[in-house]
């Protein structure tokens, strides 16, 4: 597979699947990547890194990381992990309201639609917002978890005759 095509899959299948009501025309859009360097393997079951200011955008959807490593086992991607100091992330949905996301690190598991985002979370939606260490996101229920490892999680939710500005 060639690596243009590869990164094309890679982070179309991380952040593309439906996070927070996604715009349902980004998938249709060119992807456009860029980074310092990436090392990749491309074999069946490898791991491969694209690493330093990497900047991915399709449409609406934003992503900024230091590093995206892409985990494959038997030819199919299972993880895709974002680091840095905050990976950020956000993208419009189809109602124009726009998610934006960061945490030190953002680990999307492929097999199980979840979303897993660790050390210094920041989410922010129309509806409102919530903040912790460690928050956890099922892409196919719309469920939150987080505040199991003895932090504290901070949400707001806004009135729905205030959620835009």
């Amino acid at each position: 597979m060639r690596p243009n095509k590869f990164l094309s899959i890679l982070v179309s299948a991380l952040l593309l699947s439906g996070i927070a009501g996604a715009k349902s025309t980004d998938r249709q859009q060119p992807m456009d990547i860029t980074a310092d360097n990436m090392d990749s393997l491309l074999t069946d079951t490898s791991e491969s890194s694209i690493a330093g200011n990497v900047i991915i955008s399709q449409g609406t959807l934003k992503i900024e990381a230091d590093k995206a490593v892409v985990t494959r086992v038997k030819g199919d991607i299972t993880k895709v992990t974002l680091l840095g100091s905050a990976a950020r992330l956000q993208q419009t949905n189809d109602n124009g309201d726009t998610m934006r996301a960061s945490a030190n690190e953002i680990v999307y598991y492929l097999g199980n639609d979840q979303i897993h985002l660790n050390g210094g979370v920041v989410i922010d939606q129309a509806r409102g917002s919530m903040r912790g260490e460690s928050i956890r996101y099922d892409i196919q229920s719309g469920r939150l978890t987080g505040g199991n490892n003895g932090t504290r999680l901070q949400m707001r939710i806004l009135p729905k005759s205030t959620e835009k500005n």
